[in-house]
């Protein structure tokens, strides 16, 4: 089969990214606390990520959790990481910025995360392109990119090869060739993550160094080398 597809894949460690290569991603996102769907991570982190992997790294820069809409003094923090991470090597950049009433924030935006939050999709994508934006990571405006398939689609019809469309979110060896075949997506992206037991010996299960919905201290989540594989080879077979 042609191997026109690219597989991203978002990582939160060295181990992920290390993990990712190994299995067959084209380019990692790189970014921490993917419990809260990812924020700006340290330059440290992508400096020893770009030590140990050849694929390019995009980097999120995203200063907060919560919404899209940013104040004056975290677009101002945002500016400053984006030059950080260039100066360290970023081979791109993933972010998302959007207006008070769900617009485009078309200052901001170079790879649109924050897509799914628009108020209109069709007229955010025709924004986009107007804009000479490379890439849209979109889960369809729903909860995960097969419930939001119908919309991945009507978008990719729309975009008539003007821009990327990348689904995104929920995407497991289970669904992603129905995700590709109902969409007719040629990148995707997905984490490919699972559990680990920490290394710790001792352990003081009476204190949690988050909040209640944090992940536990004992655990890890790290990219799956195997299900990396897995979701490479089932593109290669759909594609």
């Amino acid at each position: 089969m042609a191997e026109s597809f690219l597989m991203e894949v978002c990582v939160d460690s060295v181990e992920s990214a290390v993990n990712a290569e190994r299995g067959g991603a084209c380019r990692l996102e790189l970014c921490s606390s993917l419990l809260e769907g990812g924020l700006t991570p340290s330059l440290g982190l992508l400096q020893v990520v770009k030590q140990h992997v050849r694929i390019p790294v995009y980097v999120m820069i995203r200063p907060r959790g919560g919404d899209f809409l940013y104040s004056d003094q975290e677009v101002e923090v945002m500016r400053k990481d984006i030059e950080l991470v260039k100066s360290q090597g970023a081979d791109g950049l993933v972010l998302g910025a959007l207006t008070e009433d769900g617009r485009v924030d078309a200052e901001l935006c170079m790879e649109l995360l924050a897509f799914d939050m628009v108020h209109d999709p069709s007229v955010a994508l025709e924004a986009l392109i107007s804009l000479g934006f490379q890439r849209v990571l979109t889960s369809g405006c729903d909860s995960s990119a097969l419930e939001g398939l119908p919309l991945i689609k009507r978008l990719i019809d729309q975009a008539k090869g003007r821009i990327i469309i990348m689904p995104g979110g929920g995407i497991t060896e289970r669904n992603l060739q129905r995700i590709l075949e109902g969409s007719g997506a040629q990148e995707f992206h997905c984490s490919a993550r699972s559990s680990r037991d920490s290394a710790m010996k001792f352990r003081n299960t009476c204190v949690m160094m988050g909040a209640s919905f944090s992940a536990p201290e004992y655990g890890l989540k790290v990219a799956d080398v195997s299900k990396v594989r897995t979701l490479n080879a089932i593109a290669k077979n759909t594609l």
